[in-house]
């Protein structure tokens, strides 16, 4: 009989580290995963955001002048829509709106012309 009780307290034991070990396993699983996560969390966190490209920029504002010396060609304004194509033409030489601009500073000039 003590020899069966004492098989039952070995194997209790034996049950119970196991237990525990698999408890210490999951454990350690999930905090190697909230580790892992946190990490992940921090990089995106700290990787500095894209500046936008200068070329946005600079053709946001070619955009604005050539919309404004267009809006002031249609209001019977042509010398200050030269100017403004002027402008725009000074600053931004090899524009993608250079050759629209310059057409319409001839355009300009005719309607000048046919005023005076």
């Amino acid at each position: 009989m003590k020899q069966v009780f004492a098989f039952l307290l070995i194997a209790a034991g034996a049950g119970l580290a196991f237990w525990m070990w698999v408890a210490y396993r999951r454990f350690a699983e999930r905090s190697r995963g909230a580790g892992q996560r946190f990490a992940s969390a921090m990089t995106q966190a700290m990787v500095p955001p894209q500046p936008k490209p200068v070329e946005d920029a600079g053709m946001a504002q070619q955009k604005l002048l050539y919309d404004a010396a267009a809006k002031a060609g249609e209001a019977g304004e042509a010398v200050i829509s030269i100017q403004l194509y002027a402008r725009l033409l000074a600053r931004y030489p090899d524009s993608t709106l250079g050759a629209q601009a310059r057409a319409a500073v001839e355009a300009q000039k005719k309607k000048l012309v046919v005023k005076s």
